[in-house]
């Protein structure tokens, strides 16, 4: 039970929210006016979360599908699809009011991980789980460099969590050692990768 609650409550759509919430309110962008604050975040919430959920829901729903037929490898494309159509209609909106790169980068590591996520799922049922664990320790150290701060506490808090939840996707059997595994080095490349280089 306690392993579906953790796997329930730490979805890979909460990524991005996560990522805003801690740099407005742990870095020194908190200075920033709240209302600018809260309009960044109800736009991430709703493509990044409300969106993709929706979607996600409604598809199933019209297929009459359940939540463990949905985790098929087979029948992860259009889930996977609809999230990517959010994440860009997010990046899109970014750009068009000229948000910061280092706050865009959230969202292009994210996609970043779609894309590769879903590649890999053609043949192979990786853990995107684990990839949102991946892109938050990768953000994380990305974000320690470009803002010169000791990340080493929160570091640890997020590896400790990733632990947690790549056990509770092996409990539900979900997911095999190497799918989580290989889901989180996915992660930590593209929260890497997407943050400080592309």
């Amino acid at each position: 039970m306690a392993a579906r609650i953790i796997s329930a409550i730490f979805t890979p759509f909460m990524v991005p929210f996560v990522a805003f919430l801690l740099l407005f309110f742990f870095t020194y962008l908190r200075i920033l006016p709240l209302q600018y604050k809260l309009t960044v975040l109800i736009m991430v919430y709703c493509f990044t979360i409300l969106l993709p959920m929706l979607g996600i829901y409604l598809l199933q729903k019209i297929n009459g599908w359940t939540l463990r037929e949905l985790g098929k490898r087979e029948k992860r494309f259009l889930p996977y699809l609809i999230t990517i159509m959010s994440y860009t209609g997010c990046f899109l909106t970014m750009y068009r009011i000229h948000l910061p790169r280092y706050m865009s980068g959230i969202i292009i590591a994210t996609l970043l991980c779609m894309v590769i996520c879903t590649s890999i799922n053609l043949k192979w049922k990786i853990s995107t789980h684990m990839a949102s664990c991946g892109m938050i320790i990768g953000g994380l150290l990305s974000y320690s460099f470009i803002f010169q701060f000791n990340p080493i506490w929160w570091l640890c808090g997020f590896i400790l969590l990733a632990g947690m939840l790549g056990s509770a996707r092996i409990i539900v059997r979900q997911h095999t050692l190497n799918e989580v595994g290989g889901g989180f080095l996915v992660g930590l490349f593209c929260g890497i990768t997407g943050i400080l280089f592309i």
